[in-house]
């Protein structure tokens, strides 16, 4: 029989709620589907428990004693904590729903939700969580690279950003062109770029949004 806990790097889906038989009849539903879950009673508990760093999502309730699922939503994004969250609620409204989206939330279900619409929304969940950390170590990588850089590289770095050729690139700098080759030549293999257009991008990963919500 399968565990219905995950290891620590295994996608999981990290239900709230405060009724035990929802979490329950959550963790059966979500087995079957062959996903791992784990059921926290309230938010509170799932703070305590959570720190972001493992894959998956959050399939939270928004009526629950002490701190709500809106309120939960609100307090991960200020922590700095990206889990994509699917909101569940009978009671939805539209001031509700715009408060979910706005706090981070990826969706937002009415109870009682057709088992195909709950798979579809957490599998975009789970997309979109492996895509984020994936995002993540490839901007760790950028900045590592970007780290090893001296300062005139880094100048020469920004402008051709800008879009400027070597010849405006040394104008600005009042250096000769061939000192802007020689070090946009070093950049670009410290960045490990094979072009222009894969430099460009890569600095680029840095600045631009890649994906909803935007929690990070």
């Amino acid at each position: 029989m399968k565990s219905e806990f995950a290891s620590f790097d295994q996608p999981t889906v990290f239900i709230v709620d405060d009724d035990p038989a929802v979490r329950q009849s959550l963790v059966t539903l979500l087995r079957s589907m062959d996903l791992a879950a784990e059921p926290f009673e309230s938010a509170e508990h799932f703070l305590q428990s959570i720190d972001g760093s493992r894959p998956g999502c959050i399939l939270l309730d928004v009526r629950m004693p002490g701190l709500g699922g809106l309120a939960l939503l609100e307090k991960l994004k200020e922590d700095g904590i990206s889990l994509p969250s699917i909101v569940m609620s009978a009671y939805g409204d539209v001031p509700m729903v715009v408060r979910a989206i706005k706090a981070g939330a990826l969706n937002f279900l009415e109870k009682p939700c057709r088992d195909q619409q709950l798979w579809e929304a957490l599998q975009e969940a789970l997309r979109w969580d492996a895509q984020h950390r994936r995002q993540l170590a490839m901007r760790a990588k950028i900045r590592q690279r970007l780290e090893r850089l001296t300062s005139g590289e880094r100048d020469v770095l920004r402008y051709l950003v800008e879009g400027l050729s070597n010849k405006a690139i040394a104008t600005e700098l009042a250096v000769s062109v061939r000192a802007v080759e020689v070090r946009r030549s070093k950049l670009m293999k410290k960045m490990k770029a094979d072009s222009l257009a894969e430099l460009i991008r890569l600095t680029l990963v840095l600045t631009t949004d890649f994906g909803k919500p935007q929690l990070a």
